[in-house]
């Protein structure tokens, strides 16, 4: 088939097939129970060639979804091999090691067939609201203690479900109707997949995908490496850290180039921690192979020929190669920080292509208890997002997250479905890292209850110690903060109870800066204190600005005609650097 496909028509057929998938992702996102799939997005969606190779993703995703279930097709299918499988039958697991590193995250793959034969698979992975075990924390010791383990196996036999594995999931769960709920959706996403994939096999004649599936993983993998060898050659190095549970966490990497392969080594990061911030190599695959595939080649077609290239190692036993049975239920905590120390490493091989670190893991905060009057509970999980590093061009991203893509929750979703009152969201003034251009910024948010009920939290948060650091001269962005009444700091990674009254203020970290902060343009310092990014004082210490409120300082309303540059004060202190930028 591939000999006789033009170019215009592989572009057609590959535009085809992201529309099959992105469908699957639309009725995925409409149909979940769950606000962590409807409103986080925090899913992936994917079809597969027979061999268990991913042709495509859907538009939105995780990597730590989308990548680590295109490795783990490959374990359902060692289980389940294909003359194993009838029509309308559909997998499960939330195997940590053979999937998203976690057990909260629900992999289903559906095969499809045309007539009785098997031409494609469909899967998808979601982060479920619960699964049991104790709530979703780095407390655990063991991943037994973390709830209900699914071994890959049969979730619908011909169409019909698995009663007892479903009555199995609705007694092990906190939250039955939305944790079934979201399984439903998986099921009939990956059914509308398959479904418009047989439609398009028959609008253009395809008795297989196989052989399209070849081209375009061929073609994906030698732009890939076309993209690598564009790169010097040689050993790129760096380092960072992560505040842990008990004890800081040491991440370390060695990038070498060779050629057209890329080789990621994380000998000599942490040993395997006692707590459950363990990443499990899957994951740690995944991370990584993203963080490549955007530096390096980000308009490449994401799929198993962008993965080819690209070699992942980590010790066995270390914190990013854990093994079993590790506790990993808060392995983002450690992922999320992948691909920043990789950028970081790589950063003198790609001078001026690369963003600054910024606030990695994205916070997720559970928040539980019972409705005022009443012995129903209530569970829910709050993402919230820090600011992304900045760029070499453009500053970084505020409350936007990345690496991971998930996206914040709506304060009007938290008060609706529980009894909590989110006092306060907004922007975080100066936690954006000083550079020619300035990182990201964070939040700050405050949340309690006015009723007269205690309730329970368990935050999952960092860089509570270790703020993101710059590129290229640019400064730290400030730490995150996880306070109750301003003044008492709980463990940021284990069950706190809320006393009645008692705020609990979540302040997600900002992002690095990149590049020297005193050639920042003064109109763009200006325009930051204006809009409340940088505070009246900061450019003066942080970029060598100086900048005046003319008005009352008891002013709520402060218009922006009211802020004046100081030239001669600035004049006087940028003169002091050689680098200083004219005005």
């Amino acid at each position: 088939m591939t000999d006789t496909l033009d170019p215009i028509t592989l572009e057609v057929l590959w535009n085809r097939l992201l529309s099959v998938v992105n469908e699957q992702q639309v009725t995925l996102m409409r149909t979940a129970f769950s606000t962590v799939v409807r409103e986080s997005q925090d899913l992936a969606c994917g079809v597969f060639d027979t061999r268990g190779s991913m042709i495509a993703q859907s538009l939105t995703g995780t990597p730590g979804h989308i990548n680590a279930m295109a490795t783990g097709v490959r374990h359902f299918l060692r289980a389940y091999p294909a003359e194993t499988l009838q029509p309308g039958d559909v997998l499960i697991t939330n195997d940590p090691w053979q999937t998203a590193g976690q057990i909260n995250d629900m992999t289903i793959l559906t095969p499809v067939f045309k007539d009785t034969r098997l031409v494609a698979y469909f899967a998808s992975t979601c982060h479920a609201p619960d699964i049991g075990g104790r709530i979703f924390s780095g407390e655990a010791r063991e991943v037994y203690e973390e709830g209900l383990r699914i071994p890959i196996t049969k979730l619908f036999i011909r169409d019909e479900p698995n009663a007892e594995l479903f009555k199995i999931i609705r007694a092990n769960v906190r939250t039955p109707n939305e944790t079934i709920g979201d399984l439903y959706a998986q099921t009939s996403s990956n059914a509308v997949g398959a479904r418009e994939l047989l439609h398009f096999m028959s609008e253009f004649a395809l008795d297989s995908i196989d052989p399209l599936a070849d081209e375009i993983i061929m073609r994906s993998e030698r732009a890939m490496r076309a993209a690598i060898r564009a790169l010097p050659n040689g050993r790129y190095e760096n380092e960072s850290w992560s505040d842990g549970y008990d004890e800081p966490i040491h991440i370390k990497v060695a990038v070498t180039v060779e050629d057209e392969d890329l080789f990621i080594d994380f000998a000599g990061s942490s040993p395997q921690s006692s707590r459950g911030i363990n990443v499990v190599l899957n994951y740690t695959h995944a991370y990584a192979s993203f963080a490549i595939k955007a530096a390096v080649s980000p308009d490449v077609p994401h799929n198993e020929g962008a993965f080819r290239p690209v070699h992942v190692t980590a010790p066995p036993g270390s914190i990013l190669n854990c093994l079993e049975p590790a506790a990993v239920a808060s392995r983002h905590l450690i992922g999320h920080f992948l691909p920043g120390v990789i950028f970081g490493a790589l950063a003198p091989a790609m001078p001026g292509k690369l963003i600054a670190c910024g606030a990695d893991p994205i916070w997720i905060s559970v928040l539980h208890g019972k409705w005022p009057g009443s012995q129903e509970s209530f569970t829910f999980s709050l993402f919230q997002c820090g600011g992304t590093g900045a760029r070499a061009i453009k500053d970084g991203l505020n409350s936007t997250g990345f690496p991971s893509g998930v996206a914040g929750v709506p304060a009007e979703i938290v008060e609706s479905l529980t009894p909590l009152v989110q006092y306060r969201r907004e922007l975080r003034t100066d936690s954006g890292g000083a550079g020619t251009f300035r990182g990201g910024l964070g939040q700050w948010t405050e949340i309690g209850s006015p009723g007269n009920a205690a309730w329970g939290i368990s935050a999952l948060v960092d860089r509570t110690h270790f703020p993101a650091n710059g590129l290229e001269g640019g400064g730290y962005g400030a730490a995150g903060e996880y306070l109750v009444n301003k003044s008492i700091r709980p463990q940021p990674k284990a069950l706190f109870s809320v006393a009645p009254g008692d705020r609990v203020q979540l302040n997600p970290a900002g992002g690095g800066g990149y590049g020297d902060p005193f050639q920042r343009a003064v109109e763009m310092v200006l325009r930051d204190v204006v809009n409340g990014y940088v505070s009246l004082e900061a450019p003066e210490r942080e970029y060598g600005v100086v900048i005046r409120y003319l008005g009352s300082a008891d002013q709520l309303v402060r218009p922006p005609e009211l802020y004046a540059l100081d030239e001669a004060a600035t004049l006087a202190l940028r003169g002091q650097r050689p680098s200083g930028s004219e005005i």
